[in-house]
């Protein structure tokens, strides 16, 4: 089978949880200190011996491929007042060797059906997917992870992590087979399960590697929740052909499509930059001490 060369990126959501914020900017170009979330996720493809991006984009994503193009006039004018550094900075987002495609999703009918836009771009290989939503920081970076158990294993295999009891209505749920080692076989998987109905606490996360059959069922599957294609049900009729495994990935999550995901990822990445991390941690030091004083001196009334 061939080897992993493309990474498929679906860009083309609407960011609502972030509004205003994503009216006119695309959710995946918002920023975690100095980088967009996109460029952390191609970063972490671009790690894993990935050359081909393919974003599936949609309306109001035109920054994506700017970001990703080269800006002649931006680095000529770095270049005549000496910033160097700068320079490197910008042509360096994308490196050489790696390739960016674009393909427009038309309307947003879900992530099975920007996963299917894909297919002419792909053809019949395996491929990663990767959702900039969730920022992973790990070491090696997942996707690498996944590769290496998807050379051994020859399956699909997707991404998982526990979750509270309480937000399986948010993931796609699975259940599984003996574990034996982190990558282990899905018996089952549900979008969005009801906490009480869901089968374990193991969500799907944004992260997959995938194999060229699941075309085949995403052309199939019928609309699912929220009536969109949904890639769970694609993936729960693959399993009726072929084993799929889940993997329970070494790496810490950052919810970035949700407010407060973001914020974590944001002090995370802060606190961890060369440049500002020192001076932010400083920073937080003084807000906790002025807070905590504050709060001393003004006892909240109580409560009758």
């Amino acid at each position: 089978m061939s080897p992993i060369t493309k990474a498929v990126f679906p860009v083309a959501g609407l960011g609502s949880r972030f509004l205003p914020a994503t009216k006119a900017s695309p959710k995946e170009m918002m920023p975690i200190v100095d980088k967009p979330l996109i460029q952390y996720a191609v970063e972490e493809a671009v790690a894993a011996g990935i050359t081909e991006m393919v974003f599936v984009t949609g309306r109001n994503k035109r920054a994506i491929e700017d970001h990703f193009d080269k800006a002649c006039e931006l680095e000529s004018a770095l270049e005549t007042r000496g910033k160097t550094a700068l320079l490197d900075t910008i042509r360096g987002i994308l490196p050489k060797g790696v390739n960016c495609i674009f393909v427009r999703q038309a309307e947003p009918l879900g992530l099975g059906h920007a996963i299917l836009c894909a297919m002419p771009v792909v053809g019949r290989e395996p491929f990663a997917v990767v959702l900039a939503d969730d920022l992973i920081d790990a070491q090696p970076c997942v996707l690498a992870q996944m590769i290496a158990e998807y050379q051994h294993h020859r399956r699909t295999i997707i991404g998982v992590q526990n979750v509270e009891r309480g937000e399986t209505d948010q993931y796609g749920i699975v259940s599984h087979g003996a574990r034996f080692g982190p990558a282990f076989p899905i018996t089952s998987i549900v979008e969005k399960p009801r906490p009480a109905e869901a089968p374990s606490t193991l969500g799907v996360v944004g992260r997959y590697i995938l194999t060229p059959a699941i075309f085949d069922h995403l052309e199939t599957v019928t609309h699912g929740a929220g009536g969109e294609i949904q890639l769970t049900d694609a993936i729960a009729t693959l399993l009726l052909e072929q084993p799929v495994l889940a993997y329970q990935f070494n790496g810490v999550r950052y919810d970035c499509g949700s407010k407060l995901g973001y914020l974590k990822a944001t002090l995370a990445y802060g606190l961890a930059h060369p440049e500002v991390g020192a001076d932010f941690a400083l920073h937080l030091e003084h807000l906790a001490r002025t807070h905590t004083g504050s709060r001393d001196r003004n006892p909240s009334p109580a409560v009758a």
